[in-house]
């Protein structure tokens, strides 16, 4: 890490909460970021009661992880819990905002994974829900709150290190590994395309970092150029957008992460101030064994390597802890935790299409 009070980090975040003060439950254990989610929360010092699947095998991995968690019957007994605070879930895609109703229905805030829903309908009624209620639908855009690296740059440009943000690319390239992959996977009424999904990463923090409320899509393109045996698969997509602060942004997401990789995606975001720039290596600096967390900001001082990882920790946890308990929205804001789900739903709807054509 480079010295200097411009560049060192926040103080690392510490527990928010006493055992017990505020109690969790998982339900919904279709994917691994259920894991994550329960990890930081439990990190800010919450604390684990229920956990509950209608699969015994996703329940009993669960609980090797976390053997404190209960077993539910069924989901209304977590439901009926009024010792529970909050819901994490990481249900199929498609049945994230059902969950996220009945849970704002029983008097309790929604932590989901992202992408938080797959249509406009159901955007719509989450957003009447969280309106109706004053419940929150948090969602775990784990490339940023849950990444060392971009809670650093976070911090960086808050402190003005590069200037205003003109700019934001982002790279997400993830590992198919498809035998491993459930079947609605490669259904996309269920996992609603690859822009929606993956894609929602990088436009959350193309809204985070330049400090935009809204945006327009300047162009978006989806395909599947290698896999054929899963037609509905977007293996390819990109979009722009050109953000309410005058500063554009650009991602590409993709299933193209080769085997030879040490691990499953190589990561970047890239930001562009008037004064300076950012690029982030989030989960490997490839060709060497530095690990990952590595921020490299050029400004008019000159060049700098800093590494976040294990320097700044990952504060959204704990402030998410506490907007639920004093109804306040320092982790997110719920209309930026739903205009990047917006966005990202709109440039897949949007896209277009396209396919790779064999060599004649």
């Amino acid at each position: 890490m480079v010295s200097g009070a411009t560049y060192a980090p926040d103080p690392m975040p510490a527990p928010v909460v006493t055992p017990g003060e505020f109690v969790f439950a998982a339900v919904g254990l279709n994917h691994g970021h259920i894991y994550g989610m329960s990890a930081g929360l439990l990190g800010a010092g919450a604390t684990l009661k229920w956990v509950y699947d209608p699969d015994p095998a996703k329940v009993a991995a669960f609980r090797q992880r976390f053997p404190q968690a209960r077993v539910a019957r069924d989901e209304s007994e977590v439901l009926d819990d009024d010792m529970v605070h909050l819901v994490a879930g990481a249900a199929v895609t498609s049945e994230r905002c059902a969950l996220g109703l009945r849970v704002i229905d029983a008097g309790k805030d929604y932590f989901t994974d992202k992408a938080p829903l797959t249509t406009l309908e159901q955007l719509a009624d989450a957003r009447k829900a969280a309106a109706r209620t004053g419940r929150k639908y948090a969602v775990y855009y784990s490339e940023r709150i849950h990444v060392e690296a971009a809670v650093l740059a976070g911090q960086l440009i808050e402190r003005g290190a590069i200037g205003r943000v003109v700019q934001v690319m982002g790279l997400g390239p993830h590992r198919l590994s498809a035998a491993g992959r459930p079947d609605w996977f490669f259904r996309k009424e269920k996992y609603g395309g690859i822009l929606c999904d993956i894609g929602s990463h990088n436009v959350e923090q193309m809204l985070y970092f330049t400090g935009a409320t809204d945006a327009e899509i300047s162009h978006s393109t989806v395909g599947n150029f290698n896999h054929p045996q899963y037609p509905e698969l977007d293996d390819f997509g990109e979009l722009g957008l050109v953000l309410n602060t005058s500063a554009t942004g650009y991602c590409r997401v993709d299933w193209f992460t080769p085997d030879g990789l040490s691990t499953w995606g190589d990561g970047r975001t890239f930001i562009l101030g008037t004064d300076g720039y950012l690029e982030l290596r989030k989960y490997v600096n490839v060709a060497t064994d530095a690990g990952s967390g590595h921020v490299f900001l050029v400004d008019g001082k000159g060049e700098h390597h800093l590494v976040a990882t294990g320097q700044v920790g990952y504060p959204y946890f704990g402030q998410l802890i506490l907007d639920c308990q004093h109804r306040t929205e320092n982790a997110m804001t719920q209309e930026h935790a739903f205009k990047a789900a917006e966005l990202s739903i709109r440039a897949q709807l949007q896209a277009r299409v396209v396919r790779h054509v064999a060599d004649r």
